[in-house]
């Protein structure tokens, strides 16, 4: 891996989307809430969210993590509300298999996630683009069992 391919991973809309995050901040009484941390790079990311009849009603993320961790939850953020379990599982199996297998993009809402393919190439990043994934899928579990 070259520098120049690591400044090329980092394109204009990834940087765009990683400074813009939605639902920031943390909830005051969620159903569900977890907390993902990347043994790679640091990267911690916390979900908290509400469910209504089985979907995402409420939603709030605390994000800190690098530049392709934050614009995962960027994405991620934009679509979440109003999704069932099922969706978010989905989600997050389709963002690992392409980063991961080369499969595409998840379908919209979700597909703004074609922009991070580049990372395909980066394995050291996987985990943090999926942190926010991870902890969604984990809080929404805890969520339903509430």
């Amino acid at each position: 891996m070259s520098d120049s391919d690591l400044i090329s991973l980092y394109s204009g809309k990834i940087l765009d989307l990683a400074a813009n995050i939605p639902l920031a901040g943390r909830l005051d009484a969620p159903q569900g809430s977890a907390k993902k941390r990347s043994p790679t790079c640091g990267s911690t990311v916390t979900v908290d969210l509400t469910l209504q009849d089985g979907r995402v009603a409420d939603y709030a993320q605390e994000v800190r993590a690098c530049a392709l961790g934050q614009a995962s939850a960027a994405i991620f953020g934009r679509a979440v509300i109003g999704r069932s379990a099922q969706e978010l599982h989905q989600v997050r199996d389709a963002v690992a298999a392409m980063l991961k297998d080369g499969a595409e993009p998840p379908p919209a809402p979700f597909d703004l996630y074609a922009v991070l393919t580049p990372a395909r190439e980066f394995r050291n990043r996987h985990a943090s683009i999926l942190l926010v994934l991870d902890a969604a899928c984990e809080a929404v579990d805890k969520a339903r069992q509430a």
